[in-house]
């Protein structure tokens, strides 16, 4: 597949070597790929109208009449409204007749021709009217501004045989350029054409890179700009920004309507409400998830959210519907739990343990006092033992006496140690 860019006038691939944009308005600009061009269809059955891109991307659809062996990427002169242009062949074959049908375009004879390959010749003076374009572009603008005229002028396309410019502008209100039409046709001695385009469509032509990181899509694939309204954004619970849901043509991004469809079908199983009522309370919508169908709530006097799923939404929406409030977000009533009887039945334990103690402590001073009693006895017979406990106590020193002066005899007697007499 050749370059998109074309082909030089040396006959050599035209790469732009141009940063942030391609300058001969090729590279990644609407590129397609023909995905049936190796199959082997027959020459007869062979679609005979090509697709031919021109500057910025614009395409048009021409009748090769005189069966060229045409390669994609290639220089064509064709038929253009009084003259001829130079175009690059963007696709060809069957894709073209989808393309057609897609875009309601009728297959007669309002479609212009091919006229031949372009020469080498053609591609040098196509390079010399090009070269004129941005000198072209700076002086419209200082014309444009001295005539104080409310438009902005995006792009100039001059025509390969150097008769006819197209001027492509765009405004918010009606202009009166008549004069304009005058002055840059003095300038510049050509047939002039004012062309409006719209915001979108001049950031298509100009490119760029969007907040994602890419080319901007209405640059590389994107041709059909459907309405973006602000409620694709609140479906896609996305902040009412206009700074991030912007691009850079100053409308709503286009890429909300890409997966808006997917969120309208999620949206199906998400009831639509603001708050609920519980005996706690009534409990507020903070947030939805759509594709894990949660919905956060919070409660007045709480900052926590409760993540409560959305079969459960529905249940207590059933439920304030029929006068009744669940206990809670969770449950509808509380019962006692097996923590709360172990809790109860700690307290019952601690009051038995001390129960025991107390009856405990009674029955040991009982004790304590019978065997007081009973050492104690009667207190008149303590008095009658008195005498004789005396009685006792005056014997006994006497009794000690005699038997000091026993022990102290036996000591004087002398010990003798004599052997026994056996005879």
């Amino acid at each position: 597949m050749s370059c998109s860019c074309g082909v030089s006038a040396e006959g050599k691939t035209a790469g732009c070597n141009n940063n942030g944009g391609c300058s001969t308005g090729g590279c990644n600009k609407l590129n397609v790929f023909d995905w049936l061009s190796n199959m082997d269809i027959p020459v007869q059955e062979k679609f005979d109208i090509v697709e031919v891109r021109f500057k910025n991307g614009r395409k048009d659809f021409y009748r090769n009449i005189s069966d060229l062996d045409l390669v994609t990427g290639e220089a064509i002169v064709v038929d253009v409204q009084g003259g001829h242009h130079i175009g690059y062949v963007s696709m060809q074959g069957e894709l073209v007749r989808l393309q057609m049908k897609k875009k309601s375009i009728a297959n007669n004879d309002e479609i212009r021709k091919i006229y031949r390959k372009a020469t080498l010749n053609d591609l040098e003076k196509f390079e010399e009217v090009r070269k004129r374009e941005n000198p072209a572009l700076y002086r419209t603008r200082n014309i444009i501004l001295e005539q104080k005229l409310a438009m902005k002028l995006t792009d100039i396309e001059f025509q390969a045989d150097n008769t006819k410019a197209t001027f492509y502008y765009s405004a918010e209100e009606r202009v009166d350029f008549r004069e304009l039409i005058k002055v840059l046709a003095g300038e510049f001695r050509i047939r002039v054409e004012m062309r409006q385009i719209s915001l979108r469509q001049e950031a298509s032509r100009l490119g760029g890179i969007g907040s994602c990181g890419r080319e901007l899509c209405c640059s590389t694939w994107l041709t059909d700009f459907k309405s973006v309204s602000t409620s694709a954004a609140r479906y896609q619970n996305l902040s009412l920004n206009p700074s991030k849901l912007s691009g850079q043509c100053g409308r709503l991004k286009c890429c909300l309507n890409y997966e808006l469809e997917t969120y309208m079908d999620a949206l199906q199983h998400i009831p639509e409400v603001k708050f609920l009522k519980t005996k706690n309370g009534e409990a507020r919508l903070q947030k939805t998830d759509i594709f894990r169908r949660l919905m956060w709530f919070s409660f007045e006097k709480d900052n926590n959210w409760h993540p409560i799923s959305t079969d459960r939404v529905k249940e207590i929406i059933e439920m304030n519907k029929a006068g009744e409030f669940p206990e809670s977000l969770t449950l509808d009533t509380i019962e006692v739990t097996i923590a709360d009887n172990k809790i109860n039945r700690d307290l019952e334990q601690m009051d038995e343990k001390f129960r025991k103690k107390d009856s405990g402590s009674k029955k040991g001073r009982n004790n304590r006092n019978r065997n007081r009693k009973k050492k104690s006895g009667n207190p008149q017979a303590k008095k009658a033992q008195q005498p004789q406990s005396q009685a006792g106590n005056q014997q006994k020193p006497q009794e000690a006496g005699a038997n000091k002066g026993q022990n102290k005899r036996r000591k004087k007697r002398p010990f003798r140690n004599k052997k026994p007499n056996n005879e």
